[in-house]
């Protein structure tokens, strides 16, 4: 049975994010508020953890995770972002937008896409999921909370909590969320490529 923590959304209580955290370090997965709908998110070092956030997901290797990061010197730090990437990142950042970039060193092999050698990227909008990053010292690995077989996300935490309670450790009611995902946008060629169109405005990027 999972844990459902209701925490404010601007003004997130320590106590319930220390919490989390130590649920996080302990390999439970989370429903999480961000500035788009729910995602799933949990340790980026935990590998059992990941293979279970895809199987609840249903989605294979070949899926890009997400990581969410702080800010942008902590996705320089598991994507290689030259000086053009950097200003779009920058005009983007905080905000709904997942970025597609290659990956680092820095980015476990079984986390980056098998092929390709890149890893999607964020830096979220959001009170409790960067009281929460504070927290952890580093980036989580994270999904959009869209279920197999279904077409739109979850945005309820009570719904959640209803239909993962045994499979996710911890749900966080921040309130409701969007019901549009990020929107995703492929910076490793030489112009940005839009993957998906959701709450995030691509016009920005020329798109």
């Amino acid at each position: 049975m999972s844990q459902f923590f209701q925490i404010h959304p601007d003004n997130p209580q320590l106590r319930l994010i220390k919490q989390s955290a130590q649920i996080i370090h302990g390999g439970g997965i989370v429903a999480l508020p961000t500035d788009s709908c729910y995602a799933l998110v949990c340790h980026l070092d935990d590998k059992g953890a990941v293979e279970r956030l895809r199987r609840i997901r249903g989605v294979d290797d070949k899926h890009h995770l997400t990581l969410l990061c702080r800010d942008l010197s902590e996705i320089a730090q598991y994507a290689r972002v030259d000086n053009r990437q950097y200003r779009m990142l920058k005009a983007a950042t905080p905000g709904p937008f997942t970025f597609i970039l290659e990956a680092t060193k820095e980015v476990p092999r079984r986390l980056s896409h098998p092929s390709r050698k890149t890893i999607g990227l964020r830096v979220p909008e959001n009170t409790i999921a960067h009281a929460l990053l504070d927290e952890l010292g580093q980036p989580l690995i994270g999904t959009t909370l869209i279920l197999p077989e279904e077409d739109d996300p979850l945005t309820d935490p009570d719904e959640i909590r209803d239909k993962l309670e045994r499979q996710v450790e911890l749900v966080i009611d921040g309130g409701a969320c969007h019901l549009e995902p990020t929107t995703v946008i492929d910076l490793t060629d030489a112009e940005p490529v839009l993957v998906r169109q959701g709450r995030g405005d691509a016009s920005m990027f020329g798109l």
